[in-house]
């Protein structure tokens, strides 16, 4: 599986909770997010539909959404798992950032935390 971009994976998250949708209402859905979650580049401002047809488009030629033709209208569906991508995201993390030491991953995410008993369970 490819790894998405910060932008590509707003719009995963989208259509994981909006189910297949159009250009135009991803588009509006993003312009509905706060700006901060929009994109970690963009402060404020609207995101234009020509941008998130572009986003898309190359999403589904990397493989990440499929695409139904209707007429002159494109509903696209995410072709990715939301826990495939999480997995993927997640060891790519663990590798860059911590050798790929589970353990390192999981104290420094403690460290900043006070876990409770049943969480530490859960954690075991």
């Amino acid at each position: 599986m490819s790894k998405p971009t910060d932008s590509e994976l707003i719009i995963l998250h989208l259509l994981w909770e909006k189910g297949p949708s159009t250009v135009r209402e991803i588009n509006d859905a993003l312009n509905d997010l706060p700006a901060a979650q929009r994109s970690s580049r963009r402060e404020s401002g609207e995101v234009g539909y020509t941008t998130t047809l572009k986003l898309m488009q190359i999403m589904y030629e990397k493989g990440l959404l499929e695409r139904e033709e209707d007429g002159r209208t494109h509903r696209y569906t995410a072709l990715v798992s939301e826990q495939d991508t999480k997995e993927v995201l997640l060891q790519n993390f663990m590798e860059t950032t911590f050798r790929g030491s589970a353990m390192d991953l999981v104290l420094q995410a403690l460290g900043g935390h006070d876990a409770n008993p049943d969480e530490l369970e859960k954690i075991k």
